[in-house]
């Protein structure tokens, strides 16, 4: 049974810093890309967003004794395949597995333009994947 108050604190934590997304992103590419502290924060953020999501995923499958996911990337998968979260969600949640790693690891430098382009795509998943693991909570026995 999934521990229902371990993943609603990373529910919380995860909305947290996509509120702190939303709020960060400046109107205009040119106002981030000529602001480094906030790069730095918006990239923190995206960090946290995903850790927490690949996480919660990771929980909720274990807790419940699904398979194992062997990468983070598929760890979202596991989700759609016990019909927690669409499949097409869980798809495009995959990708952000390996941003995660780029920005944790720094393997390349911060592509600013595609950052802002992809972010209000990007906390609209993970709002889904909020709203989907919300609902299974509520599903679950207390």
């Amino acid at each position: 049974m999934t521990n229902i108050a371990l993943v609603a604190r990373k529910l919380a934590v995860m909305n947290e810093h996509l509120r702190r997304l939303a709020a960060r992103r400046p109107a205009t590419l040119a106002g981030l890309r000529t602001d480094d502290l906030l790069q730095d924060a918006i990239s923190m953020s995206v960090l946290v967003v995903v850790q927490e999501a690949m996480d919660i995923a990771l929980h909720i499958a274990s807790d419940e004794g699904w398979e194992v996911a062997p990468t983070y990337r598929e760890a979202f998968l596991v989700l759609a395949r016990h019909s927690v979260i669409p499949d097409a969600l869980a798809a495009s949640l995959g990708g952000a597995a390996h941003l995660r790693n780029r920005i944790a690891h720094g393997y390349a430098s911060l592509d600013v333009e595609r950052l802002w382009n992809e972010l209000p795509a990007g906390i609209a998943a993970f709002e889904e994947l909020a709203r989907a693991v919300s609902i299974f909570l509520q599903k679950q026995p207390i």
